[in-house]
């Protein structure tokens, strides 16, 4: 039920972090990986480290936010390697600044990198899925896309869109026999979060704010996202999963 044997899985910013982490987590219960990202040197590291697991790994590079180029690139996998069966939208980036003073153009590249992009993917994936009369798309949310925190607005809105767009996603795509869901992770242990993870009072705060009493950890994120990639849930659409050691869950 939960086997992703023969499936092909595209998972955007899949050079590091959750991307890759959830591209371990993936391979390992059967799926062939695309990995994507915008620099060619860490995608051929990445792919090399996770071939060396034993997994079926190619890789295709394209920048999200460019509408034309994902459109391009997609097509083009499709009519030469086959069919991409699974999408992961994971491509995100974080900017800080107190909200008076966030500077517009980090706004718009935010809100492009983390939103525009998954409407981007998700549409030049999904005419081929819809094609095909079934497919599974993850968009990867956050806890922020129901809680704020001080210097990350932006970053707030963007990831409550994420989770609106996968309602949307749903609607549209889910009489196609698509199934649109998306995973919130809470705070994690990550590259992007590498500041807050060094910072002892941070630390200290989240130990006592998130019931499970810690950071999580990446591969946690891993059964929920092949949760939603495999037949398991073929009845479940438009849906947010919260990884978050219950931090959404209490005051």
């Amino acid at each position: 039920m939960f086997s992703l044997e023969g499936r092909t899985a595209l998972i955007t910013g899949s050079s590091q972090g959750i991307g890759y982490t959830l591209a371990e987590g993936m391979a390992a219960a059967g799926a062939k990986i695309v990995l994507n990202g915008r620099s060619a040197d860490k995608l051929a590291a990445a792919a090399e480290a996770l071939s060396a697991t034993g997994a079926q790994v190619e890789t295709l590079g394209f920048d999200v936010v460019d509408h034309a180029a994902t459109q391009a690139a997609v097509d083009r996998f499709e009519a030469e390697s086959g069919p991409i069966h699974v999408l992961v939208n994971n491509a995100g980036m974080q900017h800080r600044a107190p909200l008076q003073d966030f500077p517009s153009e980090a706004f718009e590249r935010l809100i492009a990198t983390n939103v525009t992009s998954v409407f981007n993917v998700g549409q030049a994936v999904a005419r081929h899925m819809i094609g095909r009369g079934e497919g599974k798309i993850i968009n990867i949310a956050s806890v922020q896309s129901a809680l704020a925190r001080p210097g990350i607005a932006p970053y707030t809105a963007s990831k409550g869109a994420v989770t609106n767009l996968t309602k949307g996603m749903a609607t549209d795509w889910a009489p196609h026999g698509l199934n649109v869901n998306a995973v919130a992770p809470g705070y994690f242990d990550t590259p992007l979060n590498a500041a807050l993870v060094a910072d002892e009072t941070f630390s200290g705060w989240l130990a006592k704010r998130t019931p499970q009493g810690r950071w999580g950890q990446l591969p946690e994120l891993q059964g929920a996202a092949i949760f939603l990639a495999s037949p398991a849930s073929s009845f479940v659409n438009g849906t947010t999963i919260f990884v978050d050691g219950g931090i959404t869950a209490c005051l």
